[in-house]
C-alpha cells in the first residue's frame, strides 16, 4: 500500500549512473539513501547528428535567464445594436439593418493558412551566453560532478532553430480505404506518443490512421484518441500541436467521440517556465529556474511568445493517470505517481492542487519527479508495472516519455552506430509483456506514433 507524499517532498533518488553507461532501471521504492541533488535536465540523448543549426547558447539551471513577458490585448467582442421599434405603423422609410457583430478570432489551427510566428524585436538584447558545463551539453554541472539521481545525457537533443513557425503542408495523400466505425458504445481506442513540436508529422500519422480527414477536421465518429503528452520543446511548433488538439478534442465530442490528454513533465516544464521564469527553485543542485531548465530541454522561443492563457489553463488541467478499457495510461516510464495518491482521482486531484497553489517549489518537484524513466527496462521492470497495475487498476501500462530507440539500446553512446536513424517499426512492448512504449523518437529522427489499443504481443 502506499501513500500520498507532501506536496513538495523529495523522492527516493535514482543511483548515480556513469556518464557515458546506459541508464540502468528504476531502484527499490524503499531504499533509503542520503538527499541528492535532482537534475532539471530531462536525459534522453540524441543518437545521430541532425541537419538544423544548435542554439546560440546552452542554458543551464544555474544561471539565470531574462523571460520576456508576452503582452496579451484582450480583443472587444463587438455588439450589434438592438433594432428600434416603431411607436406606430406610420409609413416612413425602413431604417438601416442593425450591424452585424464580427466573429471572434479563431483560436484554433487552420491547416495550412498559418501565419509565421512573430521575430526577436528590434534591437532586443540577447540571452546571456552561459557556459555548459564540462562534458557534453547534457551534464549542467560544474567539473563534472553529476549527482545522485541524474540520468546522463550523452548528446542533447537537437534544438530546431528559433526562427519562424513553420506551416502547415496537408498532404494530398488519400486517407486509408477502411473508415473508422461510428455506432452506439464507445468506439475504438487510439494513443499517440510524444510529438515536441512535429506538427506535420503529427497531421501525417493522423490521417495515415483515418482520425482526420484532409483538412485536419476529425473524421473518426465515436473513436477514442489519448495523447500521451510532451506537445511542445525541440520541434518547430508546439503551440501549433496544441491548438489542433483542442480542436481535435471539439470536433470529436460533436461527432460522439473524444480527444483527450494526458501531462507530460514537458507541460509542467512550460508551465513553470511562463509563470515562474527566473524564480530561484530549491533544486538541491545550486540555484535552478525554470527558465534555464526548459531552454536546457529544447524550449523554443516562438512557443513563448504565441503561448496564451488558454493554453496555460488547458495544460494545468490535464491529468496525469487514467485507465482506459484494460491499459492504464502514463506519460513517464516511473513509479513516481504512487506518491501522489493510491487512486487515480487521488493522484490527478493532488497534481492539480499543486499547480493551482502556483508555488515554484512544489511544482518544480512534480515536473522533477515525473522527468523519472526507466523504472520499466530492466529486470525488475515486471514488479514496478505491477506495482502500478496493482494500485491503479489495468492489465498493461501504456506510457510515452523514454523514445524507444533507447529502451531497445540502439543509442547510447556517442560513437553512433552506422549514421542511420534509429529503426523504429511500432510500439515497443516490454516488461513480460506488461508495458507498452510510445515514444517512437521523433525528435531523433525516428517515428510518431499513432496506434490503436490493444496490441498483441
Amino acid at each position: 500500500m502506499h501513500h500520498s507524499a507532501a506536496p513538495g517532498a523529495h523522492p527516493e533518488p535514482h543511483a548515480a549512473r556513469a556518464p557515458h553507461a546506459v541508464p540502468a532501471g528504476r531502484p527499490a521504492a524503499a531504499e533509503s539513501l542520503p538527499p541528492v541533488a535532482p537534475s532539471p535536465v530531462e536525459a534522453v540523448p540524441v543518437p545521430v547528428p541532425m541537419p538544423v543549426r544548435p542554439p546560440a547558447a546552452e542554458a543551464v539551471p544555474q544561471t539565470s535567464v531574462p523571460q520576456t513577458p508576452v503582452p496579451q490585448t484582450p480583443v472587444p467582442r463587438a455588439q450589434a445594436p438592438a433594432p428600434q421599434t416603431p411607436p406606430a405603423p406610420v409609413p416612413q422609410q425602413a431604417p438601416a439593418p442593425a450591424a452585424t457583430a464580427p466573429m471572434p478570432a479563431d483560436p484554433t489551427l487552420h491547416l495550412g493558412h498559418r501565419a509565421a510566428a512573430p521575430p526577436y524585436p528590434a534591437g532586443a538584447p540577447a540571452a546571456p551566453a552561459a557556459p555548459v558545463a564540462s562534458g557534453h551539453p547534457g551534464n549542467a554541472f560544474p567539473e563534472g560532478e553529476v549527482p545522485e539521481g541524474y540520468t546522463p545525457t550523452e548528446r542533447d537533443l537537437p534544438v530546431i532553430n528559433r526562427g519562424d513557425t513553420v506551416q502547415v503542408k496537408v498532404s494530398p495523400v488519400p486517407a486509408p480505404d477502411g473508415e473508422v466505425p461510428a455506432g452506439d458504445g464507445p468506439g475504438p481506442l487510439y494513443v499517440v506518443g510524444d510529438v515536441h513540436g512535429y506538427l506535420d508529422e503529427l497531421v501525417a500519422a493522423l490521417r495515415a490512421q483515418g482520425l482526420i480527414d484532409e483538412n485536419g477536421g476529425w473524421a473518426a465518429g465515436n473513436a477514442r484518441l489519448w495523447f500521451l503528452g510532451d506537445f511542445t520543446d525541440r520541434g518547430p511548433d508546439g503551440i501549433g500541436v496544441i491548438d489542433l488538439v483542442m480542436r481535435l478534442s471539439a470536433e470529436a465530442a460533436a461527432a460522439g467521440g473524444y480527444c483527450k490528454a494526458l501531462m507530460g513533465n514537458h507541460e509542467l516544464l512550460l508551465i513553470g517556465a511562463k509563470r515562474f521564469g527566473d524564480t530561484p527553485v530549491n533544486s538541491g543542485a545550486g540555484t535552478a529556474t525554470f527558465q534555464a531548465a526548459w531552454l536546457l530541454n529544447g524550449g523554443q522561443k516562438q512557443d513563448m511568445d504565441r503561448l496564451q492563457d488558454v493554453h496555460l489553463q488547458w495544460m494545468s488541467r490535464l491529468d496525469a493517470v487514467v485507465r482506459e478499457d484494460d491499459h492504464l495510461l502514463v506519460h513517464s516510464d516511473t513509479i513516481a505517481y504512487l506518491e501522489y495518491g493510491e487512486t487515480i482521482e487521488d493522484v490527478n486531484d493532488t497534481v492539480h492542487e499543486i499547480i493551482n497553489r502556483n508555488d515554484a517549489d512544489e511544482v518544480w518537484d512534480v515536473f522533477r519527479k515525473f522527468t523519472k524513466r526507466f523504472a520499466f527496462r530492466d529486470d525488475g521492470g515486471p514488479q514496478a508495472v505491477q506495482e502500478l497495475l496493482g494500485t491503479y487498476g489495468g492489465s498493461r501500462i501504456v506510457h510515452g516519455h523514454s523514445p524507444i530507440p533507447y529502451l531497445l539500446g540502439q543509442v547510447g553512446t556517442e560513437d553512433g552506430e552506422d549514421g542511420g536513424g534509429p529503426v523504429v517499426d511500432g510500439p515497443h512492448v516490454y516488461a513480460d509483456g506488461l508495458a507498452i512504449a510510445m515514444d517512437g523518437g521523433v525528435t531523433m529522427a525516428g517515428k510518431l506514433l499513432v496506434v490503436q489499443l490493444p496490441l498483441n504481443g
